[in-house]
């Protein structure tokens, strides 16, 4: 079976961004772009190895970065030139002789999707060239000076993406048929196999608005809003008592509902649980010393911390005028001020675990909707929130993530919507696995995000 090399084409300078630096070294969700992208390929199971090819003069810079990052999979930086294709080039000239498939990846691209890569590398078993496009919304326009020429139909145009991908002998053929062509010139390696060897057939992989390419100051903004909107994808990974066993774990909010389907699987997988509400023990969220005595008692009976999990939380549906002020300040201090007391009282425990931190958002935070007016805005808190510590945290080894579960069967939902359809919402039990699932991911500073249809 070929093995899969993922190119990451790094030799951009950034002239039309306006940086002194190359956009791949931009920061955005307290990363730099290309740490992004390579995470991606890093992170996916089907890729074997991954190569850098960058600008000659930031090849410290890259290397600077593989350090800090500590990836397993990154094997050779390579020196790209002065135009795109001679980056390609490269990659394919070091894995010349070897049966392989080259995945050539903008470094600008950073939320490319595992589901894309995913499809793609199955597309390779069938076909020697792939693809990544969307379909072209905007009607295109040919102009000859300042006027039309002709207009395409737009049903077949598309916007091309990457990753692009290739058995390795057909891009080596294509570039060894397109540079004996004096008239030369293409903008993507996918152009140079349909121009120049037209035999190999090239599918086409859908893409993603949000796998969008920095090229322009205006995209920045853009790129940060994406990534703050971003939904992490849950691995099919089980939940192996092996990774579970022996683990503490401290439940706020576990007297019922999620919280309480959280504790018990847990229990079952061979974990010590420790629930914390004001149903079972008195414990409010909302006051920072009952979250400190309540995690101070675990840690003096196990000696250890490693998931602190906090799923407290209220919902009073109505209208901004009509609620008193107790009850607004009673749900803004159990849901926003309850996650910062979690949070600072659970730091030095989980910083000596490297452990894990999650909360819960809900699908209501990307925007405020009537009668949830403080749920929502405290939910969107809670989001921000969490991507801002799990930067401030990566260092320590500290996991932060966001759960947020699409509407889910739990006493506070039928206590403001009454009797559902049971086929319209989530089962707390499948909620709670998802969760433990992603305790056994390296996610962090993520939305995970959890659906019916996913499960």
């Amino acid at each position: 079976m070929k093995r899969n090399i993922a190119i990451i084409l790094a030799g951009g300078v950034g002239n039309r961004l306006g940086l002194s630096t190359p956009k791949q070294f931009f920061k955005v969700a307290g990363k730099m772009v290309v740490e992004h992208t390579i995470d991606a390929f890093e992170s996916n199971p089907h890729i074997d190895e991954i190569a850098i090819v960058s600008n000659p003069f930031y090849i410290s810079d890259i290397e600077s970065i593989i350090i800090k990052n500590g990836w397993k999979k990154v094997k050779k930086i390579l020196k790209g030139g002065e135009e795109r294709y001679h980056s390609s080039l490269s990659a394919i000239n070091a894995y010349e002789g070897e049966d392989v498939n080259l995945i050539f990846h903008d470094a600008v691209r950073p939320l490319v999707s595992q589901r894309i890569i995913n499809d793609v590398i199955e597309a390779l078993k069938t076909y020697k060239a792939i693809d990544v496009a969307m379909p072209a919304t905007d009607t295109i326009i040919e102009t000859e000076g300042d006027f039309i020429r002709s207009i395409p139909d737009r049903s077949k145009l598309k916007r091309g993406q990457t990753p692009q991908a290739f058995h390795i002998e057909s891009i080596r053929q294509a570039y060894e048929n397109a540079l004996k062509d004096p008239h030369f010139k293409v903008t993507d390696d996918c152009g140079v196999v349909v121009k120049y060897l037209p035999e190999v057939p090239v599918y086409v992989v859908m893409g993603e608005e949000s796998n969008m390419k920095l090229t322009y100051k205006e995209d920045t903004y853009l790129l940060d809003k994406f990534f703050q909107l971003r939904k992490s994808e849950l691995s099919n990974l089980p939940c192996e008592e092996s990774q579970l066993n022996n683990k503490v774990a401290v439940i706020f909010g576990g007297s019922y509902g999620i919280g309480a389907d959280i504790a018990r699987i847990l229990q079952e997988k061979g974990s010590q649980v420790f629930c914390f509400s004001r149903n079972l023990n008195g414990t409010d969220v909302g006051c920072k010393e009952q979250v400190a005595n309540a995690l101070e008692s675990v840690y003096q009976q196990t000696q250890r911390i490693d998931y602190v999990i906090n799923t407290a939380g209220i919902l009073n549906k109505e209208p901004l005028v009509s609620s008193d002020y107790q009850t607004i300040s009673n749900a803004v201090n159990t849901n926003y001020m309850g996650t910062i007391n979690v949070a600072l009282e659970a730091y030095p425990y989980l910083k000596e675990s490297k452990g894990k931190l999650i909360f819960f958002t809900s699908s209501s935070y990307t925007r405020g909707r009537a009668f949830y007016s403080i749920y929502s805005s405290t939910k969107a808190a809670i989001v921000n929130f969490v991507q801002a510590i799990a930067q401030e945290w990566e260092s320590f080894g500290i996991s932060v993530n966001c759960i947020n579960p699409e509407r889910t069967k739990t006493p506070m939902r039928v206590h403001n919507f009454g009797i559902e359809p049971e086929d319209s919402l989530l089962s707390s039990e499948k909620v709670a696995m998802a969760t433990i699932q992603s305790l056994l991911t390296e996610f962090t500073g993520q939305v995970i995000d959890i659906k019916r249809n996913e499960l």
